[in-house]
């Protein structure tokens, strides 16, 4: 038994920890959840726990269905917003066959095999997401739009507000579960917030976004709220974006820093920079993966729909933030496509591995956009060899379908899976009959 092992073991006992919630994601970034009591909890170290992986969305067809979930210790967390006199605590498992091998299934694994192959090049990954989300009067009744908490915009100072409020109680909750905040503050659309999480690894980054998404729920119901990560919400705002800032490391060393050049990006980091623009369009179905991401990406202003990458250009789809004087591990670039709504562990392990392709191949970094690109005409956007990015979902898979890139990465099963469940996604909603068709047409045809 390993040091964090024990550890977890004597916290338990320590904590007088009554419920260990083993928690994981289907294939489409939803959270799964099994309750154990403490007195399996050191079998569960041992042999795992097993499940119906035919009940799990893209995990297996119902003759292999078995599957065991293993705990990882160093994952283990108490739940704040849980009975603090009868504890429950959490982690995050890895998903097996019975065998012991992995399953090809679990977006967890899919991630851990992307930063495997950038081990082996000497990088680790960092990441760093920029969260937005809303938060809505309840009860929502989804067949009418949502109300908004308040009607403030981006950087509104709000004394005192329920939105405030919010805030701090959800920042102090993420810290207690070891979650470290950066700042928050309002975004631009009414009701819309933003809270910002450190540098952390990628995996340790998506363990993070999981139960980010978990403690804005469990505060917003505390305070008779809807918390919502939908890309974009409503007809008249901009939607919610997870703009996340990434760089690689070779050791202690930015791998992205080079002190002489214009803009402080190593080769190393223009070539990243350059593979993330190549796969643009084909890993898009993945970062945006809802029919109602495309609605937010036609938004306009700093909503990317276009490949390009900028200095400050933040209509650009990657961006090389400021450098900041003699700090070089500040050096980093800023996917901003991605929204809240995907899965954090399949759209990172794209996004590196769009990256880490990117300097194999030692493909060139094309000219910045320093325009806003929204405001050029298609002539001069395709002039300056500016191509879009995919419209709608549909679009957007029948890209993905042709990538060998993707299939490689994400694994024939989770390939296979993800495009079927989204092409159904597709055909449901294409066959509807929208409140804007009836406002538009109805009367006139």
């Amino acid at each position: 038994m390993d040091k964090q092992t024990e550890f977890v073991l004597r916290a338990m006992e320590e904590r007088d920890v009554r419920f260990v919630r083993l928690w994981f994601t289907d294939v489409l970034g939803f959270l799964k959840s099994v309750a154990i009591s403490p007195a399996e909890l050191e079998g569960a170290f041992e042999e795992g726990i097993g499940f119906d992986g035919s009940a799990i969305e893209g995990f297996a067809r119902v003759y292999e269905s078995d599957m065991i979930a293993h705990p990882d210790p160093t994952t283990f967390q108490t739940l704040p917003w849980r009975d603090q006199a009868k504890p429950t605590a959490r982690m995050f498992c890895d998903i097996t066959l019975p065998d012991g091998s992995p399953s090809y299934a679990d977006p967890r694994y899919v991630l851990k095999r992307a930063l495997k192959k950038a081990t082996a090049r000497g990088f680790t990954f960092y990441t760093h997401p920029e969260i937005e989300f809303f938060l809505f009067a309840s009860p929502v009744d989804p067949a009418r739009p949502p109300v908004p908490l308040d009607n403030a915009g981006y950087f509104d100072h709000t004394s005192l507000d329920e939105g405030s409020r919010f805030r701090r109680q959800a920042i102090t909750m993420l810290e207690q579960m070891g979650i470290s905040v950066e700042f928050s503050h309002h975004e631009a659309g009414p009701g819309q917030h933003e809270i910002d999480l450190r540098y952390a690894d990628a995996l340790s980054t998506a363990d993070n976004i999981m139960t980010f998404r978990v403690v804005i729920r469990e505060v917003a119901a505390s305070l008779g709220l809807h918390a919502s990560f939908m890309p974009r919400p409503l007809a008249d705002a901009p939607g919610s974006a997870m703009h996340t800032h990434m760089s690689l490391f070779d050791g202690d060393l930015n791998a992205f820093y080079d002190a002489s050049d214009e803009f402080h990006l190593s080769v190393t980091g223009r070539q990243f920079v350059a593979g993330l623009l190549a796969h643009a369009a084909e890993i898009t179905a993945v970062t945006n993966q809802w029919v109602n991401s495309y609605s937010r990406l036609a938004w306009g202003a700093e909503a990317p729909a276009y490949i390009c990458w900028g200095r400050n250009n933040r209509s650009a789809l990657v961006r090389v933030p400021g450098y900041k004087p003699h700090k070089g591990t500040s050096v980093r670039v800023e996917l901003r496509s991605i929204d809240t709504a995907a899965n954090p562990y399949l759209a990172y392990a794209l996004v590196l591995g769009a990256g880490l392709d990117g300097i194999d191949k030692g493909l060139e970094l094309p000219p910045g956009a320093e325009d806003d690109v929204w405001s050029l005409t298609d002539r001069e956007r395709q002039a300056m060899g500016i191509l879009p990015l995919p419209r709608s979902l549909d679009e957007a898979l029948g890209v993905m379908e042709r990538s060998e890139f993707v299939a490689d990465t994400l694994g024939e099963h989770v390939f296979d899976y993800f495009l079927k469940n989204k092409r159904a996604e597709f055909e449901e909603y294409r066959r509807q009959v929208t409140p804007w068709e009836l406002r538009k047409l109805l009367m006139v045809l």
